[in-house]
């Protein structure tokens, strides 16, 4: 099969998937929904490792297909088309592979949903816009996809949509996400401006002749980590992620895993030739990163909500992406993409099977001692955990490591504050894992009497991803232990640019193998120490969140309020704009009463007064018959100029 069809194939197949369960969710019978929905993602995965045999490690191959003409603005063609390079396989590889699993998973989650053909057509077509973005071969194709991912988490968060405040959340997703949409798309256009161009190869091969910091590189870049602010979940547009949590665990897992959340990394990832020719927005872009990083991990210490807790992490996860790529480590930042699709997927779907088996219960207050109840939930979770925290050798440590190495050369400082993150992270997990499972059952009777672990359709993606967290950080194993960084290597040719256009950036001095392997010691300890205070507090002693009702410190409380950024928000900017929209709209309102009012008056005032001569008296028509006739022959006689032509 042809790399063309290969690429044709990929996002058409989740397309299929949405149109027939989508036109017809009210007539396929439920038995058909799960495996038509599920064969479309496989599919392409398949595909997707087809493609595969085209590249290997040091390739430097580019598959690029034009479907066809699409736009032309001035002498400016924009073409629909697709381009697959190292980048492209690793993005694919993670949406299609994760995408099936989650597939599989909702069929066992949502099949008695009365909505279940629809929730699977609309999970088709999130991947599908999502594949669209990462073919795309330029910033407008990608924009496609980049818009769509946004239309479909707003179908998918407000799923159950006779819930009020879902509809909210899934409002307010939407919403935040169009001012990132915004800063996105005047990039694009000052890119066509600039470049007369928004074809990938054609923009980067003008860019690296540019000089360091130009005004316009410096505006370009910022535009689009605006853009990647909104979909990546940075500060400030960042409270709508953990409100997503309103929509079905699956699309939890599906936004903050694989998908929409890592647009804008991959983004970023794609121009990196444009951010290496702007150092002063890589400097923003870390400081923006460091502070979402430790705020979202900070706000998962009191979390309650096991959902919530996972929400505020994939926030900080995020944050130590964007900080790996503002120190250029752009292979370390790709790689902590792999390895959170990995656990924070297994995680999100061991949250669910657990939610599943406490009839939608999901305040870890009310749980307790579920390891014996789900012991696969359970251990699957344990690996998730260890995973994310950075223990080794699972797969969250040797991505993790790697950013907080590069952080290191770059910044003590950062490195320091990531450590610190990192040292909380573990914390909360924990924290979660040992609340959820250990200790005594604190749920309801009627909870206990149903307690049961999950179907196969359930289990069996758990198990999957539970291995992938273990061995998948052994892709990008460093020299220092022995490995060969493969990842590094297969990705290197996607920087060659990007090293042409500022060699200086990438010349930071290489750490020595002896203080790798300190910071990497540093890294594993506190993390160890950390999953060993929270198993001191909540396991020995038993120890348990107190009930909202009860009061808490003033730290606390702003903790848990989450530090009152949503209310902040909603005092300085919700409230002010909606009672600008008041003003306009009672404005607007006044306006189009009294026009029209007018109008009415007007009419109603003149017909009043000419039907008096329609009053039905003979004697008054020939009256203003014969005053006619004496007044045309009276203008007629006077030569008035309208009688004669004039």
């Amino acid at each position: 099969m042809s790399p063309d069809l290969l690429c044709l194939l990929i996002p058409l197949l989740p397309l299929i998937g949405f149109v027939i369960n989508g036109l017809g969710f009210r007539k396929v019978p439920n038995g058909l929904v799960g495996p038509l929905a599920l064969a479309g993602p496989v599919a392409a995965f398949l595909c997707v490792c087809l493609l595969w045999s085209a590249f290997g490690v040091g390739n430097e191959a580019t598959i690029k297909t034009t479907l066809f003409d699409w736009i032309s603005v001035g002498s400016m063609p924009i073409n629909f088309s697709f381009q697959v390079d190292q980048l492209t396989l690793l993005m694919l590889t993670i949406v299609t592979g994760i995408g099936s699993l989650i597939h599989l998973y909702s069929i066992g989650y949502m099949h008695h949903d009365a909505g279940y053909g629809k929730f699977m057509a609309f999970l088709n077509l999130f991947l599908f816009f999502m594949l669209l973005l990462v073919l795309g071969s330029n910033f407008v194709v990608m924009f496609i996809g980049w818009e769509g991912v946004g239309l479909c988490s707003y179908l998918l968060i407000g799923f159950w949509n006779t819930n009020t405040s879902y509809n909210n959340a899934a409002r307010k997703a939407f919403v935040m996400n169009r001012i990132g949409d915004l800063g996105f798309l005047l990039g694009i256009f000052t890119i066509m401006g600039t470049f007369g161009s928004v074809e990938f190869t054609d923009v980067f091969e003008q860019v690296v002749g540019m000089d360091v910091n130009a005004p316009v590189v410096v505006t370009i870049t910022l535009l689009l980590f605006v853009g990647a602010m909104g979909k990546s979940a940075q500060i400030p547009l960042f409270t709508w992620l953990p409100d997503a949590m309103a929509g079905p665990t699956p699309v939890s897992a599906l936004i903050h895993a694989a998908t929409m959340v890592t647009a804008g990394i991959y983004m970023v990832v794609r121009s990196n030739v444009l951010f290496s020719l702007a150092p002063i927005t890589l400097d923003i872009i870390g400081g923006i990163a460091i502070a979402t990083a430790l705020l979202a991990a900070s706000i998962g210490l009191l979390q309650n909500d096991i959902k919530k807790v996972l929400a505020y992490s994939t926030v900080s996860q995020l944050g130590y992406m964007f900080l790996g790529l503002a120190a250029t480590a752009y292979t370390a930042g790709m790689f902590h993409v792999i390895t959170h699709a990995f656990f924070k997927a297994l995680l999100f779907l061991g949250a669910g099977s657990v939610i599943h088996a406490m009839s939608n219960e999901q305040d870890i207050r009310n749980m307790g001692g579920l390891r014996k109840a789900l012991p696969i939930t359970f251990w699957t979770f344990l690996i998730g955990t260890i995973a994310i925290a950075g223990i080794p050798p699972f797969a969250g440590f040797f991505s993790k490591d790697e950013i907080l190495a590069h952080v290191f050369e770059h910044s003590k400082v950062l490195w320091a504050l990531g450590l610190l993150g990192s040292a909380m992270t573990s914390f909360y997990m924990f924290r979660l894992l040992f609340l959820t499972f250990f200790g005594e059952f604190r749920g309801t009777a009627e909870q206990k009497h149903h307690l049961h672990e999950s179907p196969l359709s359930m289990t069996l993606p758990l198990m999957v991803l539970a291995v992938l967290s273990a061995i998948g950080g052994f892709m990008n194993v460093p020299e220092v232990l022995g490995g060969a960084s493969r990842l590094a290597e297969f990705m290197s040719p996607l920087f060659d640019q990007a090293r042409q256009a500022n060699p200086t950036l990438f010349e930071a001095n290489a750490l020595d193998h002896g203080t790798e392997l300190m910071l990497m010691s540093i890294s594993a300890g506190v993390a160890l120490v950390s999953a060993a205070v929270a198993y001191v507090m909540y396991v020995r002693n038993a120890a348990v969140p107190q009930p909202d009702s009860q009061e808490r410190s003033l730290p606390q409380q702003v903790v848990y309020g989450k530090y009152y950024i949503d209310e902040f928000y909603e005092s300085l900017i919700v409230r002010p704009v909606r009672a600008l929209g008041d003003a306009f709209y009672s404005l607007g309102e006044f306006a189009i009463d009294a026009v029209v009012g007018g109008v009415a008056w007007v009419v109603r005032s003149t017909s009043g007064q000419l039907r008096r001569v329609q009053n039905g008296s003979i004697a008054l028509y020939v009256l203003l018959m014969v005053v006619s006739i004496t007044l045309l022959f009276g203008l007629r006689f006077f030569n008035v100029p309208f009688f004669h032509g004039k």
